[in-house]
């Protein structure tokens, strides 16, 4: 990615003095100011960024996360600019933070896995099915939800997307109350295979999220990190999975295999959880990428086809 952008910037300024058609170049012009305006953007957003390490304290104050040498946290707030303003994801008021590597950075022009962290307060979420679901039925059925999303989605404008299967199937550890899976999607016009892997993390009174969105090609990466992630998180005291009142608290209406599914309240949030789908790549550089690129391609068949015509024309001349 980074180094098909940076290729495109170094050749645009030379095709422009060939474009033989001057609205041609100026429709090029205007996407390469655009282009320009948005790497200034994100120039400004690195150099704001308050990257964290160590022990931190998620502002709902339910749990924190230990942040290792090797990632660094950004807090709330600029998260959900980095995810909105930046990446165009539809707001979610839950996000609580984005776990990165350390040699993340917004302005690198290059697509990188974060995991999302954002908190449900949906109560306690029972783990007695955990043994007993078939996780190949499942899929069946969160493909035929995906297929009714895709009708919502592409009413607000949004482009489908097709769950291809498990790109890791699902894993609870009783023991530690963490549930993870991943699923691998293709979105509509896209080259690349989406990966989407969840990590849940059960307390008293809601689960903890880590979501993180990546290329298919990602996988092994951030599977290899996966152990870390997980012993990032933590519940406060008084909000621990151990610590649940039957008297007092309030129980889920789901379960693990709702978790997987992706029926979080399915009457109210099923939509909403999948026309929000994190996708974790600056939509705008690759628009104004795939503008630049189209330009192009275009300049090159046209240049193309000239040059059979003519040799086509040389070969049925007839010899004098």
């Amino acid at each position: 990615m980074k180094k098909m952008l940076w290729s495109l910037l170094l050749f645009f300024p030379s095709l422009l003095l060939f474009a033989g058609d001057s609205t041609e170049t100026k429709l090029a012009e205007a996407e390469m100011q655009k282009f320009n305006a948005y790497l200034q953007k994100l120039d400004s957003a690195e150099k704001a960024i308050n990257y964290q390490a160590g022990q931190i304290q998620l502002s709902n104050g339910v749990a924190g996360l230990n942040v290792p040498k090797g990632f660094k946290f950004i807090p709330a707030e600029q998260s959900r600019f980095i995810l909105e303003d930046l990446w165009e994801n539809l707001p979610d008021k839950s996000v609580l933070g984005m776990i990165v590597k350390d040699s993340f950075h917004i302005n690198s022009l290059t697509t990188d896995w974060a995991f999302i962290v954002s908190y449900d307060p949906m109560g306690y979420v029972k783990d007695s099915d955990a043994d007993d679901i078939n996780y190949d039925d499942l899929l069946k059925e969160i493909k035929e939800g995906q297929r009714e999303a895709n009708m919502e989605r592409k009413k607000l404008g949004y482009a489908g997307m097709e769950i291809i299967g498990w790109a890791s199937k699902p894993y609870y550890d009783k023991e530690q109350k963490v549930l993870h899976w991943a699923k691998e999607f293709k979105v509509e016009g896209s080259e690349n295979n989406t990966l989407n892997y969840d990590v849940r993390v059960l307390g008293r009174k809601g689960v903890l999220s880590l979501n993180a969105v990546a290329n298919m090609g990602q996988l092994a990466d951030v599977k290899k990190y996966i152990p870390e992630i997980l012993g990032m998180a933590q519940f406060e005291s008084g909000h621990k999975y151990s610590e649940f009142d039957p008297q007092i608290d309030e129980v889920a209406a789901w379960t693990i295999g709702g978790l997987v599914a992706g029926k979080v309240l399915a009457k109210a949030g099923f939509l909403a959880i999948l026309l929000k789908f994190w996708k974790l790549i600056a939509i705008g550089l690759v628009a104004f990428g795939g503008t630049i690129w189209k330009f192009i391609t275009g300049r090159k068949n046209k240049e193309e086809e000239l040059a059979v015509e003519t040799v086509s024309d040389a070969n049925q001349t007839p010899a004098a």
